[in-house]
């Protein structure tokens, strides 16, 4: 019987010990997975979002060159030759084109052979009136024939002088067919080619002067009295990866033909022109005069534009969930200033958000912020 008791009771101890052993394992393991969720957790680094308090006016521009000639001529002829291509630069009076001329170099000839009659009738005419009036002093002709004489010298040099002011027109008419640069700049455009007929007024050729830019701008209606000349300006030029200062210096007093948008111009400094090209477009930040822009120009949302994250069309951005998890939430996205990005929607002006994590981040993830 003692046998039979020993061998329960030694079934029961190994059970026991099997029992402890599972406890154990389970213990262990549930100990392990509070670490494991510490040590995987992505460190982030949270902020809250700018606001732009600086009441100021934001519209768009174009760099323009701030001096631009058409090129035509006041006559019609076919073009004979073009002597220039866009992309060239030119000097101030280098020839860029040419007109046929042979009309007027005929009527150039017929004026010069009408001066050189003319002189030769003023020659006679004053010859004459030199010996009449000779005779009229020694009372050998009359006061009549002295006075014959005088109209017929002074009709002669009428008619020279007549003949040489033709000569005058004909030439200035001739330099119409030689096109000059009238600065120093670039061709932009070539409207035409040789062979074409050119007519008065119609632009044959685009030059621009070198180096020296403006910004062209619309202000609405509503906005333009907060314009003012001579204001600072902050110039963004994102295909050139420029943020630079320039200065109103001109402002259209009439919108009457262009909708109730009143056009500005903007120079930009020689020490900022580097690296800028006539065509770029540009950003303009305006201080206004006073108080009155419309609250989408006061305390805007920016956040940085590395924070966003962009899903197909959807943008989004990371916030802080509960227990410390990664939220992603949908926002509505305005302008962009510089690296900033102005949020209109889905994110509070003061609610933090995640701007960098350590790791990928993803809906739901497990996040530590760094401290």
């Amino acid at each position: 019987m003692s046998t039979a008791i020993n061998a329960t009771f030694r079934t029961f101890k190994a059970i026991a010990s099997i029992g402890l052993l599972s406890l154990s394992a389970c213990s262990s393991n549930i100990k392990s997975d509070k670490p494991s969720t510490i040590d995987t957790a992505i460190a982030v680094t949270i902020t809250t979002p700018a606001t732009d308090q600086q009441q100021a006016l934001n519209v768009s521009g174009q760099i323009e060159s701030a001096q631009t000639a058409n090129i035509s001529t006041r006559v019609m002829g076919y073009i004979t030759a073009i002597k220039v291509k866009v992309g060239d630069h030119v000097a101030k009076g280098s020839l860029l084109a040419t007109i046929s001329n042979n009309d007027i170099l005929a009527k150039r000839a017929q004026t010069d052979a009408m001066i050189s009659e003319a002189e030769v009738a003023l020659k006679n005419a004053q010859e004459d009136f030199g010996r009449f009036t000779v005779l009229y002093k020694q009372q050998s002709a009359s006061a009549k024939e002295l006075e014959n004489i005088t109209q017929q010298y002074s009709s002669a040099k009428s008619r020279l002088e007549q003949a040489k002011q033709m000569k005058n027109e004909i030439n200035a008419t001739l330099g119409y067919t030689n096109l000059l640069a009238p600065f120093d700049g670039v061709v932009t455009q070539k409207l035409m080619d040789a062979g074409s007929m050119a007519n008065p007024g119609m632009p044959i050729l685009t030059v621009e002067q070198n180096g020296n830019y403006q910004v062209s701008a619309t202000v609405p209606e509503s906005l333009i009295s907060q314009v003012k000349e001579g204001a600072n300006v902050t110039i963004a030029i994102d295909a050139a990866h420029k943020m630079i200062n320039g200065k109103v210096s001109q402002i259209n007093q009439s919108s009457q033909f262009s909708g109730g948008q009143y056009l500005i111009k903007v120079i930009i400094s020689d020490k900022d022109k580097a690296g800028l090209f006539a065509g770029m477009y540009a950003n303009l930040s305006i201080p206004a005069k006073q108080s009155t822009i419309n609250n989408q120009d006061v305390d805007q949302v920016m956040v940085p534009l590395k924070a966003i994250e962009q899903k197909g069309q959807l943008t989004g951005i990371y916030t802080i969930g509960n227990n410390n998890t990664a939220l992603l939430r949908w926002v509505r996205l305005g302008k962009v200033k510089g690296d900033q990005v102005e949020v209109l929607s889905g994110l509070a002006p003061h609610e933090q958000f995640i701007v960098s994590a350590d790791g990928r981040l993803f809906n739901g993830a497990a996040v530590k912020i760094k401290r």
